[in-house]
């Protein structure tokens, strides 16, 4: 498993209006080839009365699955572009499509390309991109003498503190950077002079908010 990767919130939209067409690039998290195709015909059949609904996706911990269709445009004009926008952003696990909307005036093909690519670029930086950082959860079970000092040290760490359940004792979920075990343990364990009860969960990916990077 990837330590961290980025790919998109889970769905999202924006549009530009170039030379009277309209370009509306959709934006969705695809975890599977399956999942891609079925959200590219969901938007067919949402925009049918569309001029072109080209397409692209990356799908895959190494983006083993990368496809793009022009869906009537000059070839290499729309689904490439878009599909290179994607690589750019470096995402994984995401699909768009950019309907078109024909205005009456012909762009060429670099006038095509650059529609396609600014409309996706547009598309995912509205729907917001977020780092998913895989981690190594924890449980600290402690007395509720404890629960003020460690949980203001959690909040105020850089440790996640996901959730607090209120027992017969008190349980807080954690998760840490993987690799950091010794140093968090022994960092509890001072806090809470060694009366903390630590317990290895799972490791799951997070999800962190970050800013696009620009197209160059």
């Amino acid at each position: 498993m990837l330590s961290q990767y980025y790919t998109t919130q889970s769905t999202g939209f924006d549009e530009i209006l170039i030379q009277k067409s309209r370009f509306i690039g959709t934006v969705k998290r695809t975890e599977t080839e399956a999942e891609a195709q079925t959200f590219i015909q969901e938007m067919k059949k949402k925009y049918h009365d569309a001029t072109h609904n080209c397409s692209a996706y990356i799908i895959g911990e190494h983006d083993q699955i990368q496809k793009a269709n022009d869906d009537g445009e000059p070839s290499g004009t729309a689904g490439v572009p878009i599909l290179e926008v994607i690589k750019k952003q470096h995402l994984k696990d995401t699909a768009i499509v950019v309907t078109r909307y024909f205005g009456g005036i012909k762009l060429g093909a670099g006038g095509l390309i650059r529609a396609y690519g600014s409309t996706a670029s547009k598309a995912i930086k509205t729907t917001g991109i977020v780092k998913r950082q895989l981690m190594q959860g924890y449980t600290i079970t402690i007395d509720y003498t404890l629960l003020g000092k460690l949980e203001n040290a959690l909040r105020n760490s850089v440790y996640l503190l996901e959730n607090i359940q209120y027992l017969e004792k008190v349980m807080l979920h954690v998760y840490i950077q993987i690799g950091e075990k010794e140093i968090f343990k022994k960092w509890v364990t001072e806090l809470t002079s060694a009366q903390a009860d630590i317990k290895e969960l799972n490791t799951k990916y997070l999800e962190i908010p970050v800013e696009s990077t620009k197209e160059k």
